[in-house]
């Protein structure tokens, strides 16, 4: 007994302790679950502002930017804000009520958000429905697509919850359901009804049947999944989904469902975003476009997000750029064209660019054509990285292949000179014996001008700088082989930087109307390519170029350049001509030739036209305009490379298994692996004689002279020429026979 006297009271209290205990723990679990989220609720909806309904009207619009976020480049309007909004009045009820009936059936009575929206679609998660539609409202999918954006977050469909009940409270449900039904996708290119109903019927959206409709309605969820003519057997499942929610809410009546059809589609049918795009600006926007896809934001995203994208391109130096060439084709032939692109070599930000003045039409800036003797620089290049010094003594006197004499135009020489006069009064014989001197010849070229930016691919080519494959033929050294203007500017740009090359781009930051961030350009270090030494060096020979060729900067800034012109067949005339230069802060590549690219380009009196007569006029206004209240720099003393002293004394050709200690220097070399890769020149493989002869009208006398050898120029010093060997060898041999016989 007194046990268990003992243990009742013990035990009674106890139970009365835990009893006493309860309540805490009710109100600490309701302070976890409901006090504070409402309370982060309450905070959140009194910050968040939402829009009037005419403030969002344009808010699928995306805007391209120049640098100073405030020029405006190119306007991206989708279909709906292309005059194709349409008011509620316009569609007929019946389709009205079948987006309600597919996507929000409580639109009318619901509080933004609807809790048996969200029970409908997890029951058909659960059972495999997928044409039970998803769980939010009609207004959520607005906020979504046109507030807060799609990121799959808790955060973000918070934000979406709130927004929702506000607009709720602040709109009308009418004002809400329009602006839905005008901004929804509906797949191929179409945003609102009105658009869609031209894209799947052909006709506007007053004309729609009910069947038609409720076809519209159903595709909602997965457009691009359920469009019949992706499939047909979901988008009918979905179809009947939406009538018989019409028939369950009494806005049609059963027997008539009974007896509708699947309604018949037009054949997918290209339905693009309009684009607000002049002139230059369009090749502009379409670049810009192309870097977004790179970085993850799809052209859909652009189309839909109202995105603000802010570019690298400087108004100043891109109205410069399409002013020069304006001015310097205006007297040319009428269907002369010209590229031009400048990058800030310390970054690799394009800055300006110019690929035509048709914003639908060919770009220039981005087309591939030969490059003349500017390609002579990538040899060059190539020699000081292999211990050749600027100083290194070449003949200039015709070279003989396989019997063959090539020349250089009007027979100039300087007899023996160094390299680096050569490269100024631009003699092609000199330059055969100089790539005929490098480890690894003609491919030492090419994988100099692949380090220094050209691309190795490119659209049509599916391997620049080769010879179908194998090793390029000597008349890559005069520019045989095809690169784009951009390819050109990125290389002056890598030597300008002394060396280090940096991925050009254009996109420097996008951010959503609301003001989020997607991206934003890293800042990098770039890539050393060279070292120090050999661009220097480089640069170093190209300083008294543009002034030779009648291109000196105004008040005499510093310059580095090197024109080019390639010749059209044996015609005597030239089809492409060209300027590549650079100061410390700009990298520029001109090109200016026909239309076609097939045609000869000729001067403002008629003549044959070089590569010192627009393309350097060109380049000269440009960069004049550009830099006319920027400081004055100069670029670094070069120091000389000298046989075993230099830096890279022992090495071949650039390869990117080097490795690079912190002051640039070649510390380690890993192996390397020839890469060969390239395109043909002309479609035959083989290339016609490049003669050049840089000329300015007033002077008839060579001011950066040099003239053309063909394909395989050949070897040097008086040695038998180290030739690659490809199949067609005897061709080109044949070829060159024709010509300078």
């Amino acid at each position: 007994m007194s046990d268990k006297k003992e243990t009742t009271p013990s035990a009674g209290g106890r139970r009365r302790k835990s009893t006493r205990r309860w309540p805490w723990i009710v109100l600490i679990i309701a302070a976890i679950c409901i006090v504070i989220p409402g309370g982060m609720f309450a905070y959140a909806y009194v910050q968040y502002e939402v829009p009037e309904p005419e403030d969002l009207a344009n808010n699928q619009i995306s805007t391209i930017y120049a640098s100073d976020n405030n020029t405006q480049l190119a306007r991206i309007v989708p279909p709906e804000g292309n005059r194709t909004h349409v008011s509620l009045e316009e569609i007929p009820d019946h389709v009205e009520s079948a987006v309600l009936a597919a996507e929000d059936r409580d639109f009318w009575t619901n509080s933004g958000f609807s809790f048996t929206g969200l029970m409908r679609a997890v029951v058909g998660k659960v059972t495999g429905d997928d044409s039970a539609g998803g769980g939010s409202t009609i207004t959520q999918q607005y906020v979504k697509n046109t507030l807060v954006g799609n990121e799959i977050s808790y955060v973000r469909k918070a934000r979406e919850l709130v927004y929702s009940i506000k607009m709720t409270n602040q709109w009308s449900k009418e004002d809400i359901l329009n602006a839905y039904l005008n901004t929804v996708y509906f797949g191929r290119n179409a945003y609102g009804l009105q658009a869609a109903s031209l894209a799947y019927f052909d006709k506007d959206v007053e004309e729609l049947t009910v069947e038609e409709g409720a076809m519209l309605a159903g595709i909602i969820q997965a457009p691009s999944n359920w469009d019949p003519a992706v499939d047909a057997q979901q988008s009918e499942q979905r179809w009947n989904y939406v009538l018989d929610g019409l028939v369950e809410m009494d806005t049609l009546p059963a027997e008539e469902r009974a007896g509708m059809q699947f309604p018949h589609t037009v054949e997918p049918s290209a339905v693009s975003a309009y684009t607000e795009a002049t002139g230059a600006n369009g090749h502009i926007k379409n670049k810009v476009i192309e870097e977004l896809e790179e970085v993850g934001i799809s052209e859909d995203d652009v189309n839909t997000r109202g995105l603000r994208i802010t570019t690298t391109i400087d108004p100043t130096v891109q109205n410069a750029s399409v002013d020069a060439v304006d001015a310097n084709l205006a007297p040319l032939q009428e269907d002369a064209r010209a590229a031009a692109v400048t990058i800030d070599p310390s970054t690799g930000a394009v800055r300006g660019y110019f690929g035509g003045n048709e914003a639908e039409g060919w770009d220039y800036a981005n087309g591939p054509t030969e490059t003349g003797s500017t390609f002579k620089v990538m040899a060059l290049a190539a020699a000081l990285q292999q211990g050749i010094p600027l100083s290194q003594n070449y003949s200039s006197a015709p070279y003989d292949l396989h019997g063959i004499t090539v020349g250089n135009v009007s027979n100039t020489t300087c007899g023996v000179c160094s390299i680096e006069e050569a490269l100024m009064h631009s003699y092609n014989t000199s330059f055969m014996r100089l790539q005929a001197d490098l480890e690894n010849t003609t491919q030492d070229t090419a994988d100099m001008a692949y380090a220094l930016g050209v691309a190795k691919s490119l659209p049509g080519i599916e391997r620049t700088l080769t010879e179908n494959g194998e090793q390029p033929y000597e008349g890559i050294v005069l520019g045989q082989y095809r690169s784009r203007p951009l390819d050109m500017a990125v290389a002056m740009a890598t030597l300008t930087n002394r060396g280090v090359w940096h991925d050009p781009y254009f996109v420097q930051r996008v951010e959503t109307n609301s003001g989020e961030v997607l991206y934003e350009h890293p800042v990098d270090e770039g890539e050393r390519r060279v070292s120090q030494q050999v661009a220097d060096n480089v640069i170093q020979a190209m300083k008294p170029i543009a002034g030779w060729s009648n291109g000196a900067l105004a008040g005499g800034r510093e310059s580095a350049a090197k024109t080019g012109t390639h010749q059209l067949g044996d015609t005597g005339l030239n089809k492409d001509t060209w300027m590549i230069g650079s100061t410390p802060q700009l990298a520029s590549a001109v090109w200016v030739g026909a239309a076609d690219n097939a045609s000869a380009i000729n001067n403002a009196w008629g003549g044959v036209m070089y590569g010192a007569g627009a393309p350097t006029q060109i380049w000269k206004q440009i960069l004049d305009t550009s830099l006319a209240d920027a400081e004055w720099e100069s670029f670094p003393q070069a120091v000389p490379v000298s046989y075993g002293f230099n830096e890279l004394s022992n090495a071949t050709a650039w390869d990117p298994s080097w490795n690079y200690d912190s002051s640039g220097d070649a510390a380690t070399t890993e192996g390397s692996e020839t890469d060969g890769a390239g395109t043909e020149g002309d479609e035959d493989g083989n290339d016609e004689a490049n003669r050049e002869e840089e000329q300015s009208p007033e002077n008839t006398s060579p001011s950066n002279g040099g003239g053309n050898n063909g394909d395989n120029g050949g070897g040097g010093g008086g040695n038998e020429p180290n030739l690659p060997q490809p199949p067609t060898v005897d061709d080109v041999i044949g070829d060159l026979e024709d010509l300078f016989n």
